[in-house]
């Protein structure tokens, strides 16, 4: 019995130290993705307030030149972000950006959102986490968008990762950059122009795994995922997807010693061999407008989505293989109060999601699939886009209406403060440190006591 228990333990230190092998050194105590470290939204290594106005605890605050819903990312001394800044435009641009588009009659039809007539600049800004000052801002692409946005999006709401030597900026039809930390491109690349729904704008943010990152490209053209090789920006492999427009990122896990890319989807939801990008399995699809990301750990993996319906899906990776509809890889699920936009917190042994886009929140059991608690309402939290975090077993819930609860970690609900700023919050939060990262639809905001 003992020498069993020493090979489990072995056994568990060896796939510990496998996946850490495959992230930068030192990004736990930094916030390299924009879900966080292990991309579940938790920043284990972190004790950020939990009071604060805007004249309490504000370190400093930053004027972002231009929009974005992109969350900051962190890595030691160093924030980075990306934004859309209007300019002027030729009309030869305009009518270059809107030639290629096959859907653009039918668009301008409908929606009245064809090719934008100003250009963009589409930005990477490096800023200084002691005193909020700009270390630099690149302009990576200049052009008029083939498309519009929905009038609560943004042309920059796809969200940056870095290993620590580089930043991978992605602007989705605008191209995937590979940038050092004093701003300079060492890559570029053309990913493909996407066609969204309704054109409602692009999101979706790459994930990175040991040298690979990771693409998804769903849209109302030729859907695909796709790999590239962060050292040189080349195609390793590329995947076509029966799906229309999505908005998730994908997440990469590990299991039995492979890695995995996991993607939720309307039609299915699907995982790939990451290093070849085959197909390993697939089960059902979720809602329409398949916006929330996936998250995992201890060999789970959880997928919804709340879109003209809802669902959520604990899947237990060890079973998962071919499809998995109505298999024992599916050990439970719930079909009420899953949210739209906002990703879910996955923090220890419970799952936390909002009902739709609302300040109303529930705690799962994620073993069991059952309810700790919801829904239950927030205070003063009016609309929420921003994905929830949690640090210091609290979970931080901001809304569009500036408002951001701050909650017990645990089963029972405990609302420990309600906090207030004068902007509005779309992007999720970023925390590192004794820092939270609040980015406004004016200000950066650094919080800290």
């Amino acid at each position: 019995m003992k020498r069993i228990a020493i090979l489990i333990v072995f056994t568990l230190t060896v796939a510990v130290i496998a996946a850490s092998a495959s992230q930068p050194v030192g990004f736990e105590k930094n916030w390299h993705h924009w879900r966080g470290p292990h991309a579940t939204g938790v920043a284990a290594d972190a004790n950020p307030p939990t009071t604060w106005s805007e004249t309490e605890n504000i370190r400093w605050k930053l004027a972002i030149p231009g929009t974005g819903h992109a969350a900051p990312i962190i890595w030691q001394d160093k924030i980075f972000i990306q934004t859309a800044v209007k300019g002027e435009a030729s009309k030869a641009e305009a009518e270059e950006s809107g030639d290629d588009n096959p859907f653009s009659g039918f668009f301008n039809q409908r929606r009245g959102r064809g090719a934008v007539e100003n250009a963009y600049k589409f930005d990477l800004i490096a800023i200084n986490r002691e005193d909020g000052s700009i270390l630099w801002q690149k302009t990576l692409r200049e052009l008029n968008p083939h498309e519009g946005t929905h009038q609560d999006a943004t042309f920059a709401s796809n969200s940056p990762v870095t290993d620590g030597e580089f930043i991978y900026a992605y602007f989705g039809s605008r191209g995937l950059y590979c940038v050092d930390m004093m701003g300079n491109v060492k890559w570029e690349k053309d990913v493909g122009t996407m066609y969204k729904r309704n054109t409602f704008g692009e999101g979706s943010s790459p994930v990175l795994h040991g040298n690979t990152l990771v693409i998804v490209q769903d849209h109302e053209g030729d859907s695909f995922i796709t790999a590239l090789d962060k050292r040189t920006g080349d195609v390793l492999w590329k995947t076509d997807r029966n799906e229309r427009t999505t908005w998730f990122s994908p997440i990469v896990v590990e299991q039995d010693g492979k890695a995995q890319v996991v993607t939720a989807g309307t039609n299915r939801v699907r995982s790939y061999d990451l290093e070849t990008g085959e197909l390993l399995w697939e089960g059902d699809g979720l809602t329409a407008n398949s916006i929330p990301s996936p998250v995992a750990a201890d060999g789970f993996v959880y997928l919804m989505s709340g879109f003209r319906g809802n669902e959520l899906r604990a899947v237990h990776l060890a079973k998962a293989m071919g499809d998995i509809s109505g298999s024992g890889a599916v050990v439970w699920e719930h079909g009420r109060d899953t949210p739209y936009v906002p990703s879910p917190l996955l923090y220890g042994d419970i799952l936390y999601f909002l009902k739709s886009n609302d300040g109303i929140l529930s705690a799962f059991n994620t073993k069991t699939g059952k309810a700790h608690y919801g829904p239950k309402r927030l205070q003063g939290v009016s609309g929420v886009y921003a994905s929830i975090v949690g640090a210091a077993d609290r979970i931080y819930i901001a809304g569009r209406n500036g408002t951001v609860n701050v909650v017990q970690h645990g089963p029972e609900f405990t609302i420990i403060a309600e906090n207030t700023l004068d902007d509005s919050f779309n992007a999720s939060p970023a925390i590192a440190g004794s820092e939270l990262y609040l980015r406004g639809g004016q200000y950066l905001y650094c919080i800290a006591e």
